[in-house]
């Protein structure tokens, strides 16, 4: 093994993740399962390998952000004892996001062959990516997340540790009940104005000077003003988010209201082929409801 570090998934928040840490000088070895962001990689100075085996081979700390956990099994877990040949003496550091369960799960296969386990699942879509202002909430045993979390330091702009595997994942969820309801919210007050008149422009600047304007409520607030719905989060991917906030609730035996509505009109969204639009774009699913 040598000191690069490996990153495994260069998808839409993985790629700007891994160009800050070459561009910090972290040296990297990725892998991605479609070529053009790991030629990007290469250009910011990232070895490439071509395998995920030959990731793990290399490097002792690995990172994976893949987009959900049917692509993890997909990638670590190809077949019956790959996850535990690949984990046995490395770290994995999963800063994806997936159920609860499943992270405990994964989190014990690792531990069981020899290996260590980090969950960092971060806050923040593309752009705080892009600048390195996404908070990340790490959770595992005290020696690798010491160990981890100098690595995260050009990603974030606080690292929380949030306890022993899943309590980061399930921090996440808590801060995707407000980061969903809030972005939801946006797009049915533009709806409610447009419905009566007013100007979006207009809107925009009321909000955004006011005590509840956020960066994330200014980005999405400038993107509804100039129809850009080019995605920092995807519409499906946020479906995929607020389903598992709905499923750790009821785990929970508590209600989610609000999760319950919203996770409907991104689910409408995507059937009407709109999974792929900034999750603002949610506002078309709202707007269909008035038929």
């Amino acid at each position: 093994m040598d000191e690069r570090i490996g990153f495994v998934g260069l998808g839409i928040m993985g790629r700007p993740m891994a160009l800050r840490l070459a561009r910090a000088g972290t040296p990297l070895l990725v892998w991605n399962r479609s070529p053009e962001p790991a030629r990007e990689l290469a250009d910011a100075g990232a070895d490439v390998a071509a395998t995920v085996a030959d990731v793990f081979t290399a490097c002792r700390t690995v990172i994976v952000m893949l987009r959900d956990e049917r692509a993890v099994d997909a990638v670590l877990r190809p077949s019956a004892g790959t996850l535990a040949s690949l984990v046995r003496g490395r770290t994995l550091v999963n800063m994806g996001t997936v159920s609860p369960g499943f992270a405990r799960r994964l989190a014990d296969e690792v531990e069981a062959a020899g290996g260590e386990y980090v969950e960092a699942p971060v806050s923040g879509s593309r752009v705080p990516a892009e600048n390195g202002e996404l908070v990340a909430m790490a959770a595992g045993l005290p020696e690798p997340l010491a160990r981890v979390a100098p690595l995260l330091a050009p990603l974030c702009t606080q690292v929380a540790t949030c306890g022993v595997v899943p309590g980061g994942i399930t921090m996440k969820l808590a801060v995707n009940v407000f980061l969903i309801s809030v972005v939801t919210g946006l797009a049915e007050s533009f709806h409610f104005a447009e419905a009566h008149g007013l100007d979006p422009a207009l809107l925009r600047g009321v909000l955004d000077a006011g005590q509840m304007s956020s960066p994330i409520s200014r980005v999405k607030t400038a993107k509804l003003v100039a129809d850009d719905l080019t995605p920092q989060a995807a519409i499906s991917d946020v479906l995929m988010n607020a389903e598992l906030v709905v499923r750790a609730a009821r785990a929970a035996a508590i209600s989610s209201p609000l999760l319950d509505v919203s996770r409907d009109l991104y689910a409408e969204a995507v059937a009407a082929g709109d999974g792929g639009i900034d999750m603002i774009g949610v506002v078309r699913a709202i707007t269909r409801r008035d038929g």
